[in-house]
């Protein structure tokens, strides 16, 4: 037995709540750390202890070896969590926990080594006669030697990180004359995610699922398995849904695959918890993708299935402790799914968001487990993966799970920032995923449709949101006593001016006209239309009566901005009464500005350089992903007013280009 009473994580956000709250309940003490972004963070109050380890950006903070063991030997922590991503696959970390003493939970050095380079991973498990996808793993990184091997492969092509995984470093390559900007992309972005440009080549599947085996195996020599998750639902090669068992899968070959699972967790006397990933095809042939030597996001199905809390079985592992049942006795019984919340905007190809949580709901169901690291009233930061919460459903079979999921979602309210959560509803209450039948390629295909209902087409539904917003707005700003029938019944109000700011880019400001028709109701005319709306707010929430229906929800009122969710959508309204008149843009304006907020990687123009629309000129980097910036005018680079290195604030001017007069048009 390994005995530790201080355990130090690594790590930030949900996954360091998680862990805490485990290691709190069995008895151990607790230790956070955190970056200067992170201070008030959910993580640093329910730690017994935190210590600060640097400044906001990773690579001085939750990547910094050196500061996370001085906390630990600080703190007087014996045992390091590393949660997962950061340093949680990093095998010259694992040794420098060991090299001073302080336990690594977690796999050896050697196993992470091994399992952490998708390369020699892949060479691994092809010696031990595991099918793998073919493609390219060799040494030689050159761009040269990549193009000879992706030309070999041939298109459909993808481009993986080696050492990491998350979406990053990953590029989907259909044509070849692309391939040289796929390839130096990807190098960059893993370079920056996970310390190694390292990449391999493989031959892309044709809709294939994603299916991962969670396997566990601990100091004694004994492994077993805990069944599959099915990840297929991805954009831009990041999971966003999970669940287990998989739809798509038997037990026959649940059986075959655990089997693989742990065969290649032997080859590397694998001892925690750990991760196979697999793709299988439609005829049902499956193929190694990688082992993750960590705990997964997505670990909570597992463990609603299995009645098994993966993080209790990681401490007594890393104890000493032999695996508490043996492969007979673990039963897989129900049905879980999870969904990731994101800041980000669905209708925005996913653009990472920044900004404040003025308001944060979570539903109150002992069938849904919610995990989160963030907290009313703080910021998300553009530093750290733009996740904010993963909803988990659970049920005894698969449709109650969505049932179940649906309405958590319903009941899950942040205001402030933009959120995924409709395109969540979306997605799991489409007919392809509802029938079980989805693959990796079922958000592409589908993903006009299901941004649909994130966008207001609909006239009527549009002027109603306003007229909503306008009355929400009036009566909240309205004094109490001045809502009295004799005195206010029939008036004219103000005429209100708003913007609808979740989709509005040209910032079209809409007119509307209100005045009270008694205490609590107010007429609005918007777009050439009526609405009679009954109005009652209860704090946050309100209750607003239209014909016959009643619309409740929840609201947050900050100066000019109005931000409202129904549960059917979420809202941001600005009053623009007072803004100044603004004329929309139909082409480009050639001032290239920063999406978010971000860090300049790089600036591909100079002044006095020519540029065509389309070119890429700048790529700014936010919660580990690398975004490229184009060029939307023809014509010359004027002036270059940041370099590389820069940290941005959203809408920063970079660039500015002055657009080129094409001579026929004069």
């Amino acid at each position: 037995m390994t005995l530790f009473k201080k355990i130090l994580i690594a790590n930030r956000g949900e996954i360091a709540v998680r862990i805490i709250k485990t290691a709190t309940a069995m008895g151990y003490s607790t230790v956070a750390v955190y970056s200067e972004a992170d201070q008030d963070a959910l993580h640093v109050q329910l730690a017994d202890q935190s210590v600060l380890i640097g400044p906001a950006p990773v690579a001085e903070s939750y990547l910094n070896a050196e500061s996370i063991i001085a906390a630990a030997k600080s703190s007087g922590a014996d045992a390091i969590h590393p949660g997962y991503g950061f340093l949680s696959e990093n095998s010259a970390f694992a040794k420098l926990c060991l090299d001073n003493q302080i336990i690594f939970i977690g796999p050896s050095a050697h196993a992470i080594e091994l399992m952490g380079s998708k390369r020699q991973s892949k060479i691994a498990v092809q010696n031990a006669n595991v099918a793998t996808v073919p493609g390219y793993d060799g040494e030689n990184q050159s761009i040269a030697a990549l193009t000879r091997e992706a030309k070999r492969i041939g298109t459909p092509l993808m481009i993986k990180a080696s050492a990491g995984g998350g979406g990053r470093g990953m590029r989907l390559v259909t044509d070849l004359s692309t391939l040289s900007e796929h390839l130096s992309s990807a190098a960059s972005e893993a370079e920056n995610a996970f310390g190694s440009g390292e990449l391999i080549l493989e031959k892309a599947l044709i809709k294939p699922r994603h299916i991962e085996i969670q396997i566990f195996a601990d100091q004694q020599g004994n492994a077993i398995s805990l069944g599959e998750r099915d990840c297929s639902v991805q954009r831009r090669h990041q999971k966003v849904v999970e669940e287990a068992p998989s739809p798509a899968v038997n037990p026959t070959l649940r059986k075959a695959m655990g089997e693989a699972a742990i065969q290649v967790a032997t080859l590397c006397d694998y001892t925690g918890a750990g991760t196979v990933e697999f793709l299988l095809d439609q005829s049902g042939d499956f193929f190694f993708l990688e082992m993750n030597t960590r705990l997964q996001v997505e670990h909570p199905v597992t463990e609603q299935v299995t009645g098994i809390d993966l993080v209790e079985w990681q401490l007594r592992i890393a104890a000493g402790e032999p695996l508490p049942l043996t492969q007979d006795q673990i039963q897989i019984k129900g049905h879980a799914i999870e969904v990731r919340l994101y800041a980000e905007d669905p209708c925005n190809d996913y653009l990472p968001q920044t900004g404040p949580i003025h308001l944060w709901q979570i539903p109150d169901d002992d069938n849904v487990r919610v995990d989160s690291g963030i907290l009313q009233g703080t910021q998300i930061s553009p530093f750290y993966d733009p996740m904010l919460a993963k909803i988990i459903a659970f049920s005894n079979d698969r449709q109650g799970a969505i049932r179940k999921l649906d309405r958590a979602l319903s009941h899950t309210c942040l205001l402030g920032t933009k959120t995924n959560k409709y395109f969540l509803r979306d997605m799991i209450n489409h007919p392809e995923f509802r029938s079980g039948q989805v693959t990796t390629d079922f958000i592409a295909r589908n993903q006009t449709q299901l941004l649909a209902t994130n966008v207001l087409s609909d006239n009527e539904a549009d002027s109603f949101a306003h007229a909503l917003a306008v009355a929400l707005w009036v009566y909240s700003h309205t004094p109490q006593p001045c809502r009295h029938q004799d005195r206010l019944s029939g008036r004219m109000g103000s005429i209100v001016f708003l913007r609808h700011n979740n989709r509005d880019k040209n910032k079209t400001v809409v007119r509307c006209r209100v005045h009270y028709l008694s205490a609590q109701c107010l007429r609005v005319n918007v777009n050439d239309m009526s609405f009679d709306l009954n109005i009652k707010i209860l704090g946050d929430r309100f209750h607003v009566r239209h014909d016959t229906n009643t619309h409740s929800g929840t609201l947050f009122i900050q100066e000019r901005s109005l931000f409202f969710d129904t549960g059917e959508q979420s809202y941001h309204f600005i009053n623009a009464t007072h803004e100044l008149p603004h004329k929309p843009e139909a082409e480009g304006n050639g001032r290239i500005l920063s999406p978010m907020d971000g860090n300049l990687m790089s600036v591909q123009v100079s002044p006095g350089d020519s540029v065509s629309k389309g070119d890429t000129v700048a790529v700014v980097e936010a919660m580990k992903m690398e975004h490229q910036l184009k060029a939307d005018v023809d014509g010359i680079v004027e002036t270059v007013s940041a370099q590389a290195g820069d940290q941005l604030k959203t809408r920063q001017l970079i660039l500015l280009i002055k657009r080129e007069i094409n001579q026929n048009q004069t």
